[in-house]
């Protein structure tokens, strides 16, 4: 059975190339924090969960999940580089800022499965 990494990008490809906004993260039993970030322009839907593990190697520390933030100019697909930077930053504030937007991206184990953050109920001590 394929990775469901695998089905995304070539669904999402089929749509036209884009950029992805990658942020790398670690999962803890109630938390979620990225490591590292990065983008990827994608011209082509030959990558595949095997690949991408080989370019997130050298991501800083551990790492348990990737989330993918597609970004695409309507006129010729992916975004310039300055454009691509400048939404990096404002993602990665909004993914500090509040979790659940991750829900709004690509989100996968470092198995290439789907994955999705739940509210969590508050801790009372």
């Amino acid at each position: 059975m394929l990775p469901d990494f695998d089905d995304w990008i070539v669904e999402e490809f089929a749509r036209g190339p884009f950029t992805a906004l990658i942020l790398v993260l670690e999962v803890g039993d109630i938390t979620v924090e990225p490591v590292a970030s990065t983008y990827l322009h994608v011209i082509g839907d030959e990558v595949d969960w095997a690949a991408m593990r080989r370019l997130l190697k050298g991501a800083p520390g551990r790492w348990d999940a990737v989330a993918f933030f597609v970004s695409r100019d309507p006129a010729s697909g992916p975004i310039s580089d300055r454009l691509a930077k400048l939404r990096l930053l404002d993602t990665e504030e909004r993914v500090k800022g509040n979790r659940l937007e991750l829900n709004k991206s690509a989100f996968f184990d470092n198995r290439g499965r789907r994955m999705q953050i739940e509210e969590a109920d508050e801790v009372k001590h």
